[in-house]
C-alpha cells in the first residue's frame, strides 16, 4: 500500500517507520509535515495513496481543516482517512466522523500499545477493497 503520512512530529514519523519495518510490512510512506504540503501532493497528478494517516494538531492547516478539503474534493474525497492523534477531545472525535473520517485511533504512550494498534489498522486497510477516485 501506499500510505500519506501526514504528521509534523518528527519523533512520531520515526516511530511509524520504525513500526512498519519492524513488522516487516512493504508499505511506502510518502510523509509531509502539514495539510497544506499534502494537498499539494495529492493534486500533482501522480498516484494516489492507497489510505492517509492524519495527525490533527499541525502548523499551518490542522487535520480537521485539511480533511474538510480533502471530503470536498470530487477525487479526492474517496481516499480513507484515519486519524492518529493524542486528542482524546470528543468534539474532535465527532468532528472527524461527521466530516467522512474512515477511522480515529489515539496513539497510546506505550509503544506496544501503539505497534498493535497500528498494526491492526494497517492490516484492515491492506485487506480492504479500497475505491480509487
Amino acid at each position: 500500500m501506499d500510505i500519506l503520512l501526514i504528521e509534523d512530529d518528527a519523533i512520531e514519523v520515526m516511530k511509524l517507520q520504525r513500526t512498519v519495518k519492524k513488522l516487516d510490512l512493504k508499505h511506502n510512506i510518502i510523509e509531509t509535515k502539514n495539510g497544506e504540503d499534502a494537498l499539494e501532493i495529492l493534486k500533482s497528478g501522480n498516484r494516489l495513496p492507497d489510505i492517509i494517516l492524519l495527525d490533527l494538531n499541525m502548523p499551518r492547516m490542522n487535520g480537521i481543516e485539511f480533511l474538510s478539503i480533502l471530503k470536498a474534493d470530487d477525487v479526492l474525497k474517496y481516499l480513507p482517512t484515519v486519524i492518529l492523534t493524542t486528542s482524546e477531545n470528543r468534539a474532535d472525535l465527532l468532528e472527524c466522523y461527521k466530516i467522512g473520517v474512515a477511522g480515529y485511533v489515539i496513539k497510546p504512550l506505550k509503544y506496544e500499545d501503539y505497534q498493535s494498534k497500528l498494526h491492526k489498522v494497517l492490516e484492515y486497510w491492506d485487506i480492504n477493497q479500497l475505491v480509487k477516485g
